[in-house]
């Protein structure tokens, strides 16, 4: 019997490419069922085999617990320590005691035991191996044969008993695949589960595109072009940004290849995807005019504080600058990552004009200028009385219609726009007065109470039922801070809850 132990352990070792001590440990399970069986209790038994000779030894065993302890359930598999030192004297609550039992033969019944528990562990310790071997490797491109597909999605045999799992809403949409079809797809998750899939997978990231074009483009991988990000509508369109760090090298050219060969595979692959390849440059703007191809832009309006973008093209190409669906506009937008807004030149030019309007308007009355001065500081990029009062007066100066004693004058009634609308703010604020409650509550200041109350939050009940991002929009300020002061103006609802 020993020496079939030791044949069953090799030969299922070297079979499935697991350790022989698991196979070890599911045959001593396997003994350790038989016992019980042939005891006919539901006792703990203890299997120990010999590594080096198969010989093998069987225990009685139970769980020793302190005198006065009231945890025991099983009496066949727990003792006292009273009674666990009549068994062993060394006995300690926590371990366990043991007596010899007569062992089992490693017969038909046992071997059959042991079959279903090794094949359990081996299971086991293949989906162990197959995380291990796959952890930290997200973001690879992986490839495979389709063994199966049903209404959940795609299992791809990545070999080495590694199974990949592409779900319906990871795949291309209306992609034909058919089991034994050669995939490819992008690891996303490697999870340890002890059934179904380990290895998550997509092939609509845009990440996989990327990697797709790494493949495909050796002068990515040689670091010669650089892939800035990508964008796709999974099936349809997908727009992706390179740079070329090597001046003789055409990055655009480079990623399409000789009439197309390189984006044409990468194409083929995502069931006949349109790419198109943008050039990135790190001024945004013309890297957003790049990002509209094919549409041609006549001008553009870059809006930093809104991080947005309004882009005019010709109204007979407006369609195609918007896209199926918004489907250009949107890509350019996530490629750039900005907020684009398209329209007509005309509409841009009516739009820049009412603009420019309100402007002038603005400087017109608050800096009391006539409208030609008004308009010459609209015309070279000022919006806000801000700028015009802190702007350095050198920046000012260079204005060839101003001299210095005018920016002198225009600097200084800014700077009187900005007090007179400060002491404003002020007497609005001592207007209003905020509730006693809200005045007494631990850790407000007063200034902080008068300013809240001028917009609205008035008593300590107006206090608590606002969150801390609306705290913060009303004042600015530390949001730990914020939200304790909310947490105080709280206070009373709890305590009234606990005495309801």
């Amino acid at each position: 019997m020993s020496k079939e132990i030791l044949m069953v352990v090799d030969a299922v070792s070297n079979e499935k490419g697991v350790e022989k001590d698991i196979i070890f440990e599911a045959i001593e399970a396997a003994l350790a069922s038989a016992t019980r069986r042939k005891q006919g209790e539901d006792i703990e038994v203890r299997v120990h085999i010999d590594r080096e000779t198969g010989e093998y030894d069987t225990f009685r065993r139970w769980l020793v617990f302190a005198d006065d302890s009231t945890e025991l359930e099983t009496p066949d598999r727990e003792l006292r320590m009273i009674d666990a030192v009549d068994v062993d004297k060394d006995a300690e609550p926590g371990g366990y005691v043991e007596v010899p039992l007569p062992s089992v033969e490693f017969g038909r019944i046992a071997a059959q035991t042991a079959k279903q528990v090794i094949v359990q562990k081996v299971r086991e310790a293949e989906r162990e191996q197959v995380v291990e071997e796959y952890q930290g490797r997200e973001g690879e491109l992986l490839s495979g044969l389709v063994k199966r597909v049903d209404r959940n999605g795609v299992y791809i045999d990545l070999g080495g008993n590694a199974e990949g799992f592409v779900s319906r809403d990871q795949m291309v949409p209306r992609e034909p695949v058919r089991p034994q079809d050669r995939i490819k797809a992008l690891l996303i998750e490697v999870r340890s589960e002890p059934r179904g899939p380990q290895l998550f997978m997509t092939r609509t990231s845009p990440q996989f595109l990327v990697a797709l074009f790494k493949i495909e483009v050796p002068e990515v991988g040689q670091g010669l072009i650089e892939i800035h990000g990508a964008a796709r509508d999974p099936g349809l369109r997908a727009k992706i940004a390179v740079e070329s760090h090597d001046s003789r090298i055409d990055a655009v050219g480079a990623c399409v290849g000789m009439r197309g060969s390189r984006v044409q595979a990468v194409s083929n692959e995502l069931a006949g995807e349109r790419v198109d390849i943008i050039l990135w440059n790190e001024n945004s703007a013309q890297f957003v005019v790049n990002a509209m191809s094919p549409a041609e832009v006549v001008s553009i309006v870059v809006d930093e504080d809104k991080h947005s973008m309004d882009i005019a093209v010709e109204e007979d190409k407006l369609s195609q600058a918007i896209g199926r669906g918004g489907q250009n506009i949107r890509l350019a937008s996530e490629l750039s990552g900005w907020e684009l807004n398209v329209m007509t030149a005309q509409d841009a030019e009516e739009k820049s004009e009412v603009e420019m309007r309100g402007l002038i308007e603005l400087f017109s009355k608050q800096l009391d200028v006539d409208e030609e001065v008004a308009l010459i500081l609209v015309q070279e990029g000022f919006s806000t009385i801000e700028e015009v009062a802190y702007v350095p007066a050198s920046e000012l100066v260079e204005i060839e219609e101003f001299e210095e004693d005018i920016v002198e004058e225009l600097r200084n009634r800014a700077r009187d726009v900005l007090l007179t609308q400060a002491i404003v703010q002020e007497e609005k604020i001592d207007e209003v007065e905020p509730a006693e409650d809200l005045l007494s509550l631990e850790g407000m200041e007063k200034r902080l109470a008068y300013l809240l109350a001028s917009k609205g939050v008035v008593t300590r009940e107006d206090l608590a039922e606002l969150a801390t991002d609306d705290l913060l929009e009303l004042n600015e300020m530390d949001a730990d801070i914020a939200g304790a002061l909310i947490m105080k103006a709280r206070a009373h609802w709890f305590e009234e809850e606990q005495q309801a």
